[in-house]
């Protein structure tokens, strides 16, 4: 599924940054799951846009993943200008697994 996102988001938003991160094991899911997602975006098709249309534009480039096992997915979409300001440290903490693991 990691490749599969990776590469939905560099053909559809032409990213030039990726982070993708398997969260699954932290939450109340099989062993080996590839459902939970936390995903780092770096890409120009971002610029000029608030940061739902960013989200809505990662969203749609997924679309078909999230019908077929994505169930949770976290994002930070950034445009090259901010990761930069940033100095390429940008943390995208996930929320707290709410699925009764206790986690």
């Amino acid at each position: 599924m990691r490749d599969r996102i990776e590469e939905r988001l560099r053909d559809v938003l032409s990213a030039e940054r990726l982070l993708v991160v398997n969260e699954s094991d932290q939450h109340n899911v099989p062993a080996g799951s590839e459902t939970h997602w936390n995903v780092i975006v770096v890409a120009s098709a971002f610029a000029d846009q608030a940061a739902l249309a960013r989200h809505r534009a990662v969203y749609a480039a997924l679309s078909a993943e999230l019908a077929d096992g994505i169930h949770a997915l976290t994002m930070k979409a950034l445009t090259p200008e901010e990761w930069e300001a940033a100095g390429g440290q940008v943390a995208n903490p996930a929320p707290l697994c709410r699925g009764g693991s206790g986690r």
